[in-house]
């Protein structure tokens, strides 16, 4: 659109404006372009003759009312071309590419290849000689659908395990003519008889779809040394509605049990006994029952001790006799929680022999055989002191109740005219020792006697050491120059009470 005027020489406008239009007539130099590309397409094998795959566009740039930008669509070349080399259509004015063979000839199984490449032609100007073209590549995926069910590569496959042993036995090999890809190709194996025990499990291997057969319970050869099982095959995808599984989805596996020596077993394991401790030495503890699961083979069991941490056991090798060979303590660091242990073996005559471990557990009942301990064994005291409570004495007992407190505590007899000192009752395990009165700077040795309340008693006759220190400005002196002396003049009244006594 333009504006124009006439003007005199002056710039005077003599007439206009006025619109000018100017028409730009539209010439056919734009070619058509496919510019959405990769163009890629999905049809499922056995579609209906005229199955819409997918649609091809292309952009003129040319006057679109005009046959400059009037397109039409064409087929150049397919690749490859079997089994039909015009296995597809375009519709030359929309571009829809559809199936134009039979469902039949659309079989993934029997294709070269499920890909086929299409060169699509745009040409303008209504697909005139004169018109100018534009070309893309359509790829098409013919799609797999679950049409043929897997099928053993034999009707009967054989394995072979040892008794007592977990794993895979055998890789059962099945084909498939779909695609790998996907559900309809890969493989569900199911044992469906068989396996009442729940010995054998199957898995199938996701690289090679074999069904990986496998021992998860051990098998025992005396029970049965053959098993027998019939094993299905299946996809993880349905079948399409007119194809089924046939005899060939399923196989027989025929599996043997080799023999093998088993250990001997000891009944029950772990074996339990109460015993008394300190029962004498020789004592039978128990007569332990092993036997051999090689029940088709004639073998026999001896005996030996395994682990026996004290030294307390043995055991006949032939009839399984355990007895004593030392005391039973149940105050030992060996025994935990009154129960010691001991571990036994059954060795059979196999070549070679095979081994079987029994555990022994003994309750030992607690025995008073342990005189109480008292503590603790020295006292200070400061030799002027108002209070005259030395010191509180406490008793323990490695026994059990009721071998244990209530203690007695007594002083044995004092010697000279004057007592110095008493004890006294606080509690079932502790009694306080009090002096009657100051003693002078000196060691002394208080005999005490403590008894548990086992039947019978057992009495522990001890000394407390009583050191009578001076004490200044809250200073203890223990120097034992004075409990020298002291301690050698109760020396010589104690030889000469005693010599006295003998007369």
């Amino acid at each position: 659109q333009l504006q124009v005027e006439v003007t005199d020489m002056t710039g005077n406008t003599i007439d206009g404006p006025v619109r000018l239009d100017i028409a730009v007539i539209d010439q056919n130099d734009n070619r058509p372009m496919f510019k959405e590309g990769p163009y890629v397409g999905h049809v499922m094998e056995g579609s209906p003759t005229g199955t819409t795959v997918m649609r091809m566009t292309a952009f003129d740039a040319d006057d679109s009312s005009t046959d400059n930008a009037l397109l039409r669509y064409n087929i150049l070349k397919q690749t490859p071309t079997k089994p039909s080399p015009n296995m597809f259509y375009i519709d030359p004015e929309k571009g829809d590419i559809v199936t134009v063979v039979s469902p039949v000839l659309l079989d993934r199984e029997t294709m070269e290849t499920p890909k086929y490449e299409l060169v699509i032609e745009a040409k303008d100007m209504g697909g005139l000689d004169v018109g100018l073209t534009g070309t893309a590549t359509a790829t098409i995926l013919i799609d797999d659908k679950n049409d043929h069910p897997p099928e053993f590569t034999k009707k009967e496959f054989q394995a072979t395990v040892k008794e007592g042993v977990t794993g895979v036995i055998v890789n059962l090999t099945v084909g498939d003519r779909d695609d790998p890809a996907t559900g309809a190709w890969r493989a569900v194996y199911t044992i469906i008889n068989g396996n009442p025990g729940q010995s054998f499990e199957i898995h199938t291997n996701p690289q090679t779809n074999e069904g990986m057969l496998s021992v998860v319970k051990p098998l025992d050869y005396e029970i049965s040394a053959f098993h027998t099982l019939l094993i299905k095959v299946e996809n993880e995808d349905p079948l399409i509605p007119d194809i089924a599984y046939g005899p060939s989805s399923t196989a027989t596996v025929q599996i043997t049990v080799e023999d093998v020596n088993e250990g001997p077993v000891f009944h029950p394991n772990p074996m339990t006994v109460t015993k008394q401790e300190n029962i004498p030495i020789g004592s039978v503890v128990l007569t332990v029952n092993a036997t051999d699961p090689d029940t088709l083979q004639h073998q026999t069991i001896r005996y030996s001790v395994y682990k026996d941490p004290a030294g307390w056991l043995e055991i006949n090798p032939t009839n399984g006799t355990i007895g004593t060979t030392a005391i039973l303590d149940r105050e030992s660091p060996y025994v935990q929680n009154n129960v010691y242990t001991a571990l036994f073996l059954a060795i059979d005559s196999g070549n070679p022999p095979a081994t079987g471990t029994g555990t022994l557990h003994i309750t030992l009942e607690d025995v008073n055989d342990n005189v109480p301990s008292l503590y603790p064994t020295l006292a200070k005291v400061c030799d002027e002191t108002k209070d005259l409570k030395v010191v509180v004495l406490g008793a323990s007992d490695k026994d059990l109740h009721p071998n244990t407190d209530p203690f007695k505590f007594e002083l044995s007899k004092q010697s000279g005219p004057e007592k110095l000192w008493k004890i006294t009752k606080i509690n079932n395990t502790h009694a306080q020792v009090i002096l009657l009165q100051n003693l002078k700077k000196a060691n002394y040795n208080i005999p005490i006697s403590v008894t548990d309340s086992g039947k019978p008693p057992l009495t522990n006759n001890t000394e407390l050491k009583l050191q009578v220190c001076s004490c200044k400005k809250s200073k203890m002196d223990c120097s034992a120059t004075d409990a020298l002396h002291i301690s050698m003049t109760l020396i010589l009244l104690s030889l000469v009470s005693l010599f006295c006594k003998s007369f």
